[in-house]
């Protein structure tokens, strides 16, 4: 059931008319929305929390566009992000603090995304290829 609603939504925004993605909005909703539990760029390069990795540490994934473009029905994304016109994705209650975006706001993080450089070197958490 999941899974169908994720896809309806998914075809929705991709078939959604919106502008050409804007970039700085995409950086001032990950600023707002994303930096709760991800360091984003050098907005809050000391914030974000353990278990997730920075928005560019993503970066470093083989997968990390299709990652991004999907963001919103990925766990534990779909469990607290409302997409304006959309149907819920889950009955469920959120677990955290919902936000709601707008079809087109998924374009602009993920103009933003692109932007930000790729970490150089290790970390200490080491990335799991596929996952």
């Amino acid at each position: 059931m999941v899974r169908r609603a994720a896809l309806s939504v998914l075809l929705a925004l991709l078939t959604a008319e919106t502008a050409a993605a804007d970039a700085e909005n995409g950086r001032a909703l990950a600023e707002r929305h994303c930096a709760r539990c991800h360091v984003v760029g050098e907005f809050n390069p000391h914030g974000g929390i353990g278990s997730t990795p920075s928005l560019q540490w993503i970066k470093k994934l083989p997968d990390w566009r299709d990652r991004f473009q999907t963001f919103y029905v990925r766990r534990p994304h779909l469990a607290f992000i409302k997409v304006k016109g959309l149907a819920p994705l889950t009955k469920l209650p959120p677990y955290a603090t919902p936000i709601e975006i707008a079809p087109g706001d998924a374009d602009d993080i993920f103009a933003f995304v692109e932007e930000l450089p790729v970490p150089k070197g290790h970390s200490d958490i080491t990335p799991i290829e596929g996952k």
